[in-house]
């Protein structure tokens, strides 16, 4: 098992909500899996549970990474173990330029230093696959970048960072046709090369999922997944909507 969820109850740090309520999930080696669901019902508060953020309590239940609880872990401590975020409006870091950030975030998590040349080539081969300008790559950390580029940007970051698991907070937001098709390539050819890669998918729109093809669709309402399927489910909700699909009995054929 890559990623097991046992049944977790979440609430914001104040204590004045419960965000997440009774949720399991178990997501295998090399599965891509897909979250749906209305604004408010805790998608992207999941994605940020599993990554460790300090902003919510884990009131009960366990998540395990790879068969060994990560719950006590920080979020550093995770992403060493392979775990990464990429996230619905990544943070800007003035005075940090990309390129060195993503050249310190490879020797924090491996523990190595690395070699300037080959990480050099690797960047490159990557920026261009993107399609992301070079110069941005001297800039500070997202700032001034658009929506799109730094979607293009975490991509970047994960390409070069080789996660064993990757969870998108909703990835598609704010891209065009061409970048979204452009973005989705590269996570493609990434889990091409890392066959035991597995991917988590936050969304609100089923038109990533045109491009990442998830192995399981979940519905998410209320702080708990409500049902499950495959890519049928995800297109039967976008033509009845998150309301009417809980009385629908069974849907995992693809037509």
């Amino acid at each position: 098992m890559m990623l097991e969820i046992k049944n977790i109850k979440v609430q914001t740090k104040d204590a004045k909500k419960n965000i997440i309520n009774n949720l399991s999930l178990s997501i295998n080696p090399g599965e891509i899996h897909a979250i749906m669901g209305p604004n408010g019902v805790g998608k992207s508060t999941l994605s940020k549970v599993i990554m460790g953020s300090n902003k919510y309590k884990l009131l009960e239940g366990d998540i395990l990474f790879q068969g060994k609880s990560i719950t006590n872990l920080s979020v550093d401590e995770r992403a060493k173990k392979g775990i990464f975020l990429a996230m619905q409006d990544p943070t800007v870091v003035e005075g940090v330029t990309n390129s060195e950030f993503i050249k310190t975030a490879i020797q924090e998590t491996t523990g190595q230093r690395i070699n300037y040349f080959d990480f050099i080539k690797e960047l490159e081969e990557c920026i261009n696959k993107i399609e992301f300008k070079e110069d941005m790559l001297h800039r500070s950390l997202n700032q001034g970048f658009s929506g799109g580029e730094k979607k293009k940007n975490e991509i970047l970051q994960l390409k070069m960072l080789k996660p064993k698991f990757i969870i998108l907070d909703e990835i598609d937001s704010g891209l065009d046709v061409d970048s979204l098709k452009i973005v989705c390539d590269n996570i493609n050819d990434y889990l091409n090369e890392n066959k035991d890669t597995s991917v988590l998918i936050i969304t609100h729109y089923p038109r990533i999922l045109d491009y990442l093809k998830p192995d399981y669709v979940h519905i998410m309402k209320e702080g708990t997944i409500q049902k499950t399927g495959n890519i049928s489910l995800a297109k039967l909700t976008e033509k009845i909507g998150y309301n009417s699909i809980n009385e629908v009995s069974e849907c995992n054929n693809d037509e």
